[in-house]
């Protein structure tokens, strides 16, 4: 987790530079949040940068929720889980028993304490479409920012 704070902190402290030196094309930053014609006018322009930080662990670790604007929680049934978890090819494969016996009850585990804690987690339905999952968290994202702007 130190290591993931650090690139963090890195990114944070000047996002095009991390970017540049991690092969990010900002280039489509425009696309992404278009400028007002005021904006354009602006010498100096205040740029928006995202950071996406993945992963089932991330809201049990203090110093890290306190850098998230925003959190997010895809969340599936056991069974869609099994099932997706048994169709990746590894190259090495689950031992037999892995699912069952560690990865379904650390995630259960993990959830729930993430779920007791109150530090405003959007769950979602991970059983809805990638389309309409990106819609929702586009969507909320570009709502935080104009907020803020």
């Amino acid at each position: 987790m130190d290591a993931m704070m650090s690139t963090i902190y890195g990114w944070w402290e000047n996002p095009v530079k991390f970017e540049k030196s991690h092969g990010v094309n900002n280039t489509l930053d425009t696309e992404i949040i278009p400028k007002s014609d005021h904006e354009e006018e602006e010498e100096e322009e205040e740029e928006t940068h995202i950071l996406i930080v993945e992963g089932f662990l991330l809201y049990n670790y203090g110093p890290l929720i306190d850098v998230l604007n925003q959190r997010f929680f895809i969340s599936i049934p056991y069974e869609e889980c099994k099932r997706r978890r048994c169709s990746r090819n590894y190259t090495v494969p689950d031992p037999p028993g892995l699912f069952d016996g560690h990865v379904w009850p650390m995630y259960l585990k993990h959830k729930n304490i993430m779920d007791t804690t109150d530090i405003g987690i959007v769950q979602l339905d991970g059983t809805r479409s990638k389309e309409q999952l990106f819609n929702f968290v586009y969507g909320d994202i570009l709502n935080n920012i104009q907020k803020t702007h």
